[in-house]
């Protein structure tokens, strides 16, 4: 985990240098002086800027996890097994929201613990026993008592940033030719979106590998909590094998959330559509596209996959 902060403040400070020297030689270029001066300063209002446009459009993941709020007279079991997991963990009680939809989703989600909100699908709720929801509760609520959300949140702020900046450059329009930003911009422009691209990558990479340490921690967490790292062993069992049944069209509905939920919501291989009058004809470089969804979802995984995390809770159990 300190290895990857590392590489992941190298990596902010080569954003911060590359989109510097961009606008450094643009102004020697135009000879602006001082240069160095005024390439600080339009690294500065840039990255701000990109920062602020990007946490203010981000959607509530309630939203697009479509939960309402629940009490505990709507929801007795829940609200009383989620109060008692939060008392053994020293955390405040979240405020509970659960989706309508069948995917097996399970969140928390809170920059601090005094505004974290437990959502909760009823696809997790009626695929597990009493038990099992009790360790699935207790995993994300490992997440609030480590503080996964605001340390991910922070470690994740050069991919934000690398994100929105390309995202935004690809939306420039067409200046006017005789304005000075038509000179400027395709110049620019493609050395920019080049150095947020490699930055987006390697920040990626690092980020999710923090980020299935942090899944580690809170599966190891939860074990101690519950006492029992067979029982979220089997819940993790039963929800793979829920993602594993629920139909493709389902699962893009919550890929929003799918890196927060205790398990990611998607399909782990490529769905192969046979194309041809009959069906037989085999998608085209089908074996390297595959290969290729592989190598991202090792590079990018966020979370470690379920086989080795079960692996991990059965050595637990043994150490009991």
């Amino acid at each position: 985990m300190v290895a990857a902060v590392l590489a992941l403040v190298l990596v902010t400070i080569g954003l911060l240098a590359g989109v510097w020297v961009v606008f450094y030689g643009m102004l020697v270029v135009f000879g602006i002086r001082p240069a160095a001066h005024g390439a600080f300063v339009a690294t500065t209002v840039t990255l701000l800027t990109i920062a602020y446009l990007e946490y203010r459009h981000l959607e509530t993941i309630e939203r697009l996890s479509d939960a309402h709020p629940v009490d505990r007279e709507s929801a007795p079991h829940l609200y009383d097994v989620t109060t008692r997991v939060a008392a053994q963990l020293d955390v405040p009680v979240p405020t509970i929201a659960v989706s309508e939809r069948n995917a097996p989703e399970a969140l928390a989600v809170g920059f601090r613990p005094e505004n974290v909100h437990l959502v909760l699908s009823l696809g997790t709720i009626r695929a597990l026993d009493a038990d099992e929801l009790e360790a699935v509760i207790a995993h994300e609520l490992a997440h609030v008592k480590n503080r996964d959300a605001m340390v991910m949140t922070v470690v994740s702020l050069p991919v934000v940033l690398a994100d929105g900046l390309g995202s935004r450059l690809e939306r420039i329009d067409e200046p006017s030719s005789e304005s000075i930003v038509a000179a400027v911009v395709p110049f620019v422009a493609p050395i920019i979106g080049l150095v947020a691209a490699v930055v987006w990558i390697i920040g990626s990479a690092i980020t999710a590998r923090l980020s299935r340490v942090r899944e580690r921690a809170a599966d190891r967490t939860a074990a101690e909590v519950t006492g029992s790292p067979a029982t979220l062993a089997s819940a993790l069992r039963r929800l793979d094998a829920e993602i594993t049944d629920t139909p493709k069209q389902d699962l893009r509905e919550v890929s929003g959330v799918s890196s927060l939920s205790i398990l990611p919501l998607e399909p782990r291989e490529l769905e192969k559509v046979m194309l041809g009058p009959e069906g037989d004809i085999e998608p085209s470089y089908w074996w390297l596209r595959t290969r290729l969804h592989r190598l991202q979802r090792w590079l990018f995984g966020t979370h470690p996959p379920t086989a080795d995390r079960l692996e991990s809770l059965a050595a637990l159990e043994r150490e009991r």
